[in-house]
């Protein structure tokens, strides 16, 4: 494995990714996520299902088309990445989550870019999973395990958010971490082989814990 793999992964890579719980503190204060059991149910169902699956069955397509910008930089193959930011985004019903994308997305490009690793023209208007892809693209990391490492950082953000929002403790959240590995590589072999335009998600308790966040009385996350 690549270093620089490992860098992405980092849970300090500055993208402000602890910040977010994507609908978890919701589901929290509502009892719906109530301990381990429950918490997991959650991973599971969102990496079968969630809108996720989507974005990680993209990033294969859209490093292609990366490359394809990098090696021509002509304004019909950025119109190419411009579609599938517009896509991607449209299919995330939350504005907190549209937010979160582009929020993530924007600072993982700046971040390339002090690295020495600009889109062309410095582009950074785009969304998390494009940024994700532009990374791996930069850093020659294969897409499966680009795909695997988007899975995982994402149950990895989620155990984040539970500890501070439940009883949960460390050594749980890494037993958890090891749990979901089985589903993060298979779901990593099953969605690389799919196209995301031909997927169908189910995750409308999600979606309703994302839109309702921005209700609570009082947050530990962003909305």
């Amino acid at each position: 494995m690549q270093l620089e793999f490992l860098q992405l992964l980092s849970p300090s890579l500055p993208v402000g990714a602890f910040s977010y719980s994507e609908g978890l503190e919701w589901l929290v204060q509502n009892k719906k996520v109530n301990n381990e059991t429950t918490l997991f149910n959650w991973i599971e169902s969102e990496l079968s299902r969630g809108q996720i699956t989507i974005e990680a069955s993209s990033i294969s397509y859209i490093m292609k088309d990366l490359v394809n910008w990098k090696n021509n930089r002509d304004i019909q193959h950025k119109f190419v990445i411009e579609e599938w930011n517009s896509w991607l985004s449209s299919l995330r019903d939350s504005p907190d989550i549209r937010s979160q994308q582009t929020q993530m997305g924007e600072s993982l490009l700046q971040l390339l870019i002090d690295l020495d690793h600009p889109l062309p023209d410095n582009e950074k208007k785009f969304i998390w999973p494009i940024a994700w892809s532009w990374a791996g693209v930069c850093w020659n990391i294969p897409p499966i395990d680009l795909v695997e490492g988007f899975l995982y950082s994402w149950v990895a953000n989620q155990l984040s958010a539970a500890l501070r929002l439940l009883s949960l403790g460390p050594t749980k959240a890494q037993k958890l971490q090891k749990k979901s590995l089985l589903i993060i590589k298979s779901q990593a072999n099953y969605l690389s082989q799919q196209n995301p335009k031909e997927i169908w998600i189910s995750d409308v308790g999600a979606i309703m814990a994302q839109q309702s966040h921005v209700e609570l009385y009082s947050r530990l996350f962003r909305s």
